[in-house]
C-alpha cells in the first residue's frame, strides 16, 4: 500500500508541475502583450496519512496540489509612441471599457485606444472607453461615466466675439495732441497710436476693429480713445484713460492704481455702430472693449490682444492629454474638451478575473470598486505612452528549469516504484 501511495504522490507532482509549466508558457507567450501582468503558481501539500510504528503515530504526505494561480499586478515600464490616443497608467488604476449598449464594465491596463468610424474611443477589440462628459459650458458633468464619442462630421458653429482686450503700453513721452481735437483716422496728427484686431459675428465672419489713442493732456496723463469697425466712421469713446505718476491706470487719480486690482477700463461698444452687419448675422452685437493699458517711458506697443470669438471650423485632430481629457481640435484653432477618462481601483485586485483580450472582469472578491478621475489615489495618466508586459524573461526561464527538474524527479518516482513492484511480483517465481 505504501509503494502505491508513493506512485500517486509522483503523479500529483507531474500534474502540478505540468500546470506550472502552462503558467510559465503563458507568461512567456505574453512577453510583448500590452499591459499584461505575469502570473505565478502556488503549490501546497496534500492531506497526509497516518502510519503507526514502534515509535508511535507518524504522518506521511500524499503528494502536492496546485493551491492557486496569482496574477501579479506590478507596475510595468512605459514605451513612448507617436499616437495621441495611446495612454498608460502609473499607479493602481485600470481603464474602464464596455461593449456598446451593454452596461457590464470591464477593465484593462492596455491603453492602445483609437476612434472607430462612429467616433467612439475604443480598444482594438471594439470595447468603448468610459469617461465623464464635458457640458456645453466647458464644465465636467457630475453624472456616471458613459461612452466617449467625438462627432467627426459637420462643423463646429461660430461664436460671436463678446470681449476684445488690448493690453497696451502708451508712450509717456508721446506728443500732447490737446483738448478738443477729434480723432481722425486719415490724419496722423490727431492721434498718437492705433492698433487693430479681428472680431467675429454670429456667422463666424471676420471684421476688423481698430482702436485709436490720443494723449489729450500731459500734465494729467489723460488719453482719449476712439474706434472704427471695418473702416467705417470713427466712434469716440466717452471714457478716458488716466495714469498716475508710476504709469498705472488710475481712473479717479486717488493714488490707488485701478489696474493693480485687475480692473482695467472696459467699455461696451455696439458693432457695427448701427447694430446690423447687413450679412444675415445676428443684429445688436455688443463687445466689451477692454483697455488694459500702462503709460511707461517706452514706445507705444500692443503687448497682447485677446478676443473670445471664432469662426466655424471642421474637426482636424483628436488627442488625449496627460490628465486624461479627450481634446478635439478644429480648423479654426479652437480646442474643445469632449470627455475625461475615468479609472477604476479595487479593494482587492486579486479578485479580478481574466476575460481575454487584455480585459479583466470584477468578481465579488474584489470588494469595493472606486471609479473616478486620474490622480494620486487612482493613478496618473500619461499620453503617447503604452505600458509594457511585466513578464521578466530571465525569471521565467529560471522557473522553467526548476519546474522541469521537479517534473523529472516525480517521473523518476513513478519509474522507481514500477521497478519495486516488478521485484515484488518476481518474488513468486
Amino acid at each position: 500500500m505504501g509503494i502505491q501511495s508513493a506512485m500517486f504522490s509522483g503523479v500529483s507532482g507531474l500534474n502540478t508541475n505540468s500546470q506550472a509549466m502552462t503558467v510559465i508558457g503563458n507568461n512567456l507567450a505574453n512577453t510583448n502583450t500590452l499591459g499584461f501582468k505575469g502570473s505565478r503558481t502556488v503549490f501546497s501539500d496534500l492531506l497526509s496519512s497516518s502510519v503507526f510504528g514502534s515509535g508511535g503515530s507518524s504522518q506521511v504526505g500524499r503528494g502536492v496540489g496546485l493551491s492557486t494561480v496569482d496574477n501579479i499586478y506590478s507596475q510595468g515600464t512605459f514605451e513612448t509612441t507617436s499616437s495621441d490616443t495611446d495612454v498608460a497608467i502609473e499607479g493602481e488604476g485600470f481603464f474602464v471599457v464596455s461593449e456598446l449598449g451593454v452596461e457590464t464594465q470591464l477593465y484593462t491596463r492596455a491603453g492602445a485606444f483609437r476612434f472607430d468610424d462612429e467616433g467612439y474611443l475604443v480598444n482594438p477589440e471594439g470595447y468603448v472607453v468610459q469617461g465623464k462628459q464635458f457640458l456645453a459650458d466647458g464644465t465636467l458633468d457630475g453624472g456616471d461615466p458613459s461612452d466617449i464619442q467625438v462627432a467627426s462630421t459637420g462643423l463646429i458653429e461660430a461664436r460671436a466675439t463678446t470681449e476684445l482686450t488690448f493690453e497696451t503700453n502708451l508712450d509717456a513721452n508721446a506728443d500732447e495732441i490737446g483738448v478738443g481735437v477729434a480723432i481722425n483716422p486719415e490724419d496722423n496728427a490727431t492721434y498718437n497710436y492705433s492698433a487693430s484686431s479681428t472680431v467675429y459675428d454670429s456667422l463666424g465672419e471676420q471684421h476688423l476693429v481698430t482702436a485709436y489713442w490720443q494723449l489729450e493732456e500731459t500734465a494729467t496723463n489723460t488719453w482719449n480713445m476712439a474706434y472704427t469697425v471695418d473702416g467705417a466712421d470713427i466712434t469716440a469713446i466717452g471714457d478716458q484713460l488716466t495714469f498716475d505718476g508710476n504709469g498705472l491706470y488710475d481712473a479717479d487719480l486717488d493714488g490707488n492704481p485701478d489696474g493693480v486690482a485687475d480692473d482695467p477700463l472696459t467699455v461696451a461698444i455696439p458693432v457695427p455702430a448701427d447694430g446690423d452687419w447687413d450679412n444675415g448675422a445676428e443684429a445688436g452685437q455688443e463687445i466689451d472693449l477692454v483697455f488694459d493699458c500702462t503709460q511707461f517711458d517706452s514706445d507705444s506697443v500692443v503687448i497682447g490682444q485677446n478676443q473670445d470669438g471664432y469662426g466655424a471650423g471642421e474637426l482636424t485632430k483628436v488627442g488625449i492629454g496627460n490628465d486624461g481629457i479627450v481634446i478635439a481640435s478644429y480648423s479654426n484653432g479652437e480646442q474643445v474638451n469632449v470627455a475625461q477618462l475615468v479609472l477604476a481601483k479595487f479593494q482587492n485586485t486579486g479578485g479580478l478575473e481574466l476575460a481575454g483580450s487584455n480585459l479583466l472582469s470584477a468578481t465579488d472578491d474584489v470588494g469595493t470598486i472606486r471609479i473616478g478621475l486620474a490622480g494620486a489615489e487612482l493613478g496618473n495618466i500619461f499620453t503617447n505612452s503604452l505600458e509594457q508586459s511585466t513578464v521578466d524573461m530571465g525569471q521565467e526561464f529560471v522557473k522553467m528549469i526548476t519546474t522541469q527538474r521537479g517534473f523529472q524527479a516525480n517521473s523518476k518516482i513513478i519509474s522507481t516504484v514500477d521497478e519495486m513492484l516488478s521485484e515484488l511480483i518476481n518474488l513468486k517465481r
